[in-house]
């Protein structure tokens, strides 16, 4: 049962995305991403990325194309009947000529040694309003 500390710690975790994407802050990351984390952009067009290494040489690779700001937003905790733990939230990512998007965010997080991390993250663009 996850407790009232968990879920802080947890939320914390997925803010912590932004600031250290935005300062490229690459050293950071294995606070933020177990080593073989799965991070799938394929809805972006980058595939799925495994690994640390991975995430940042895609990081470096996409170069002014990044966003210069990442924004998390709505963060929801949920622990599953089996214990595992996922998260879903909200993300703004603005570029460098003003133009911004919106994601959401799908978790999949574990506790490991020096707190939570991410294992898993499928980033899913929203382009499209509700329609009744």
């Amino acid at each position: 049962m996850l407790t009232p500390e968990d879920r802080l710690a947890i939320t914390d975790l997925i803010n912590l995305h932004g600031h250290l994407a935005d300062r490229g802050d690459f050293d950071g990351l294995h606070t933020l991403f177990a080593e073989g984390v799965i991070y799938d952009v394929s809805a972006l067009g980058g595939g799925v990325l495994v690994g640390l290494s991975a995430y940042r040489e895609a990081a470096l690779a996409l170069g002014e194309a990044n966003p210069v700001a990442h924004h998390v937003t709505n963060i929801v905790v949920d622990e599953a009947p089996d214990g595992t733990v996922h998260v879903v939230s909200k993300g703004l990512g603005v570029m460098a000529g003003g133009s911004f998007g919106s994601v959401t965010y799908e978790d999949s997080v574990e506790r490991a040694v020096g707190g939570w991390r991410i294992t898993r993250r499928v980033v899913r663009p929203r382009r499209e309003p509700l329609r009744p």
